[in-house]
């Protein structure tokens, strides 16, 4: 009984992300490619995922600035593990970009601040494009090196997407079983 309702449940599962993604390359559902935050004068800004052990992370960030665009101000960034490890640090740039593969499950933060001789009235711009996981996998390479395309492609995402979303279930189930 309860493996059925288990099939019946990946299965829904299944065809709603089918459905999703149908939507999103018919521009019916819109796709976020990057997050665009604001930074005070004086302060920093951080912002957090919670991923599990062994998990690839890619990151592009840059600052954006409408008004005076001759006129970027620096800022620096510092990515800190759970445990408060340092997996990035950068100071007094415009942009930047970080990538690693989780080694201990929790809390990943990214934070950001303008330099200290940078800082201006108002606040800054920042776009930060946070990929994990699958959506950090580069799927122009695996088409060309397993020399497929259209809908086989389309459907390796799927897997590769029901696959996460299947690990992350089973991390989340067994995070709650151990705080119990």
């Amino acid at each position: 009984m309860a493996e059925n309702c288990k099939s019946r449940t990946r299965a829904a599962l299944f065809s709603l992300i089918l459905l999703c993604s149908t939507f999103s390359n018919l521009n019916l559902i819109p796709v976020a490619e990057a997050i665009w935050f604001q930074i005070p004068s004086s302060g920093t800004k951080c912002v957090s995922e919670e991923i599990q052990n062994n998990v690839v992370v890619l990151a592009d960030y840059y600052v954006i600035n409408e008004d005076r665009p001759e006129h970027t101000p620096l800022v620096s960034a510092k990515v800190t593990s759970p445990y408060g490890n340092n997996l990035h640090h950068s100071e007094n740039v415009t942009h930047g970009q970080f990538a690693f593969t989780t080694s201990e499950a929790g809390n990943y933060m990214a934070c950001f601040w303008l330099d200290d001789h940078q800082q201006q009235a108002g606040t800054t711009t920042l776009s930060l494009d946070w990929k994990i996981g699958i959506a950090a996998k580069d799927w122009d390479s695996v088409a060309k090196k397993e020399k497929i395309e259209g809908v086989e492609l389309d459907l390796r995402r799927l897997e590769g997407t029901v696959q996460s979303i299947h690990n992350n279930l089973i991390y989340l189930r067994e995070r709650d079983e151990g705080s119990q």
